[in-house]
C-alpha cells in the first residue's frame, strides 16, 4: 500500500495535475475569503466554505479521473492486478494519494481564521466544524471518484460522471422533496449527505454524522476493490 501511495503521489507532481488542483483550491478560497469575509468586514467564514462546497464538487473528480482509468487504457492494470499487493492496499493506496493532494488544496482554510482571529473574535466551533465536514466531504468525493474511475478507461467519461453523481449527491434532498412516495422520498432524506454535512458548517458535531461518511467512504473503496476483482479473474 506505502508503496502504491508513494507511486501516485509522486504521479500527481510530474504531471501538472496536482500543481493545477492545489492552485484552483488556493485561488479559489482566497478570493471567496476576500469576498465573502474581508471585502464586506465580516468574521463568518461559512461562506468560504460554502463556495468551496462547489469548487470540490468539480475539481476533485479531475483530480480522480485518471487514477484508475489511464492504466486501465494503456494496458498497464494487469501488472498492478497481478503485482504482490492486495487489491484492497491497491485501491487504499490511491484513495490516500489522491486525499493527500486534496488535503493540500483545502489546507489553507484554517490559516484564514487564524489570521482573523488576531484582529476579532471568531467562532472556532464554527470554522472547524465546516473544516471537518469539508475534510469528510472530500473523502466521499476522492472515493466516489476512485470508484467511477475503475468504471472505464476514458478519463473525461471518469471526469464527468463523477461530477454527475457529486451534483446527484448535492440534490438529493431535492428529489427527495418531490418524489411522492413516501418511502423512497424518507429514504432519499435518510441517506442525504447534504444534511448532515450542513450540521458541521454550525458547528455540531455528531459522532453518528462522522460514521456516517465514513461508511459511505467505504463502501465506494469496497465497491472499488470489487471491480478489480471482476477484472482480475475476467
Amino acid at each position: 500500500m506505502l508503496a502504491i501511495f508513494k507511486r501516485e503521489t509522486i504521479a500527481y507532481f510530474t504531471s501538472p495535475i496536482g500543481y493545477v488542483f492545489v492552485a484552483v483550491c488556493m485561488m479559489s478560497s482566497g478570493l471567496f475569503f476576500y469576498l465573502s469575509a474581508l471585502g464586506v468586514g465580516s468574521t463568518d467564514l461559512t461562506g468560504v466554505f460554502q463556495f468551496m462546497y462547489f469548487v470540490l464538487m468539480i475539481f476533485v473528480p479531475v483530480l480522480t479521473m485518471r487514477l484508475m482509468s489511464e492504466e486501465k487504457r494503456q494496458k498497464a492494470d494487469q501488472l498492478l492486478l497481478t503485482a504482490p499487493v492486495s487489491l484492497i492496499g491497491l485501491v487504499t493506496g490511491k484513495f490516500l494519494s489522491a486525499y493527500a493532494v486534496f488535503l493540500l488544496g483545502v489546507c489553507i482554510l484554517p490559516v484564514y481564521g487564524i489570521v482573523l482571529s488576531f484582529f476579532v473574535s471568531i467562532s472556532w466551533m464554527t470554522l472547524w466544524g465546516n473544516f471537518v465536514g469539508l475534510l469528510l466531504l472530500g473523502g466521499v468525493y476522492v472515493a466516489l471518484g476512485l470508484f467511477v474511475s475503475s468504471l472505464t478507461e476514458n478519463q473525461m467519461i471518469a471526469a464527468v460522471g463523477s461530477i454527475f453523481l457529486n451534483l446527484v449527491i448535492f440534490l438529493m434532498n431535492m428529489l427527495a422533496a418531490v418524489i411522492p412516495v413516501r418511502i423512497i422520498s424518507n429514504t432519499l432524506r435518510n441517506i442525504s449527505i447534504f444534511d448532515r454535512y450542513a450540521d458541521f458548517t454550525i458547528g455540531i458535531f455528531v459522532v453518528a454524522n462522522v460514521l456516517f461518511f465514513i461508511t459511505v467512504i467505504a463502501i465506494f473503496l469496497f465497491l472499488t476493490v470489487r471491480v478489480l476483482e471482476r477484472r482480475r479473474w475476467a
